[in-house]
């Protein structure tokens, strides 16, 4: 015995300008049918949150899968899973596709290569899943963009609950982001850490999805904004404090990556935020609070 809920969708062609559109999602439990053998033309997060089953590879090996459980199906890929008879599983899944995942797989978020990851908690990928389930009610007229948030969401979620991430901070990353404005190179980073560059790169990519100069830099560029956004220092302070001291070199990183240099960055935040100049440094650890206060 089995029960099943379960919608599609087509979206048209300026939802796919998103970059993520959801295709379907479904909520399943029981000792539900096996799914294939089969092979899909897009991707699909199937979570398994509460029971036992199998999942079969394309090498022919068979695989146990014990709850909490990510299968991801991938295009062109052969897949074939199924339910342990008997009292079977609790799955919910969402189908979807789009050029966003491109970077979503190179960022590590999507693994074609790892069908069945184990998951810590599956508590907020299923919440990402109800979301889209609401908004897949009739006459939504909204329902394309929801869902692709919604899809967004998902795989954030499926990112933070492996189990090989931890619960929600990396150390390497978090020491590097305490480092971040210290004049050093990737190389005395990773000595710091008794790493060789190589091991400290894969680390970093494997947790941010990128190389550790480019956390690094974007890091300090962050901060930079802020300071160029929120104080007068001049450019060449606020190069030394996120780490350059070369102010020349600092202008030339800052307008190559993000497209503008410091001056004119700086402008165009000032004519953009009423009120003028703060005297007081922005501080990224204790953000302000907004209090609602009563109009008059």
């Amino acid at each position: 015995m089995y029960h099943t809920w379960m919608r599609y969708f087509t979206p048209g062609p300026v939802h796919h300008r998103l970059g993520l559109v959801c295709l379907g999602v479904g909520l399943q439990h029981g000792a539900l049918p096996p799914v294939g053998p089969r092979t899909l033309d897009h991707h699909v997060a199937v979570v398994i949150s509460a029971g036992t089953g199998w999942l079969q590879t394309p090498d022919g090996h068979t695989h146990s899968v014990t709850a909490p459980a990510l299968l991801w199906l991938t295009p062109g890929i052969p897949h074939h899973y199924g339910a342990a008879p008997g009292s079977g599983w609790d799955e919910a899944f969402a189908d979807f596709t789009g050029t966003a995942v491109t970077a979503y797989t190179e960022l590590g978020y999507i693994q074609p290569d790892h069908p069945l990851v184990p998951l810590a908690d599956t508590t907020a990928a299923r919440t990402a899943i109800a979301r889209i389930a609401r908004a897949a009610r009739r006459g939504n007229p909204l329902l394309e963009v929801e869902t692709s948030a919604a899809v967004h969401e998902l795989l954030v979620a499926l990112r933070r609950a492996r189990t090989t991430t931890g619960p929600d901070t990396d150390p390497v990353l978090t020491a590097l982001a305490r480092d971040a404005f210290l004049p050093l190179s990737v190389t005395q980073h990773a000595a710091r850490h008794g790493m060789t560059p190589a091991e400290l790169r894969t680390a970093v990519r494997r947790s941010a999805g990128c190389s550790p100069k480019d956390y690094l830099l974007g890091i300090r560029l962050g901060r930079a904004k802020e300071l160029l956004a929120a104080t007068e220092l001049p450019v060449a302070a606020v190069a030394r404090r996120v780490g350059y001291d070369d102010p020349a070199y600092f202008s030339r990183l800052f307008t190559r990556r993000v497209g503008t240099a410091p001056i004119r960055f700086r402008q165009r935040q000032g004519q953009a935020v009423p009120g003028g100049w703060s005297h007081h440094i922005p501080d990224p650890e204790h953000p302000p609070v907004i209090r609602s206060r009563p109009y008059a």
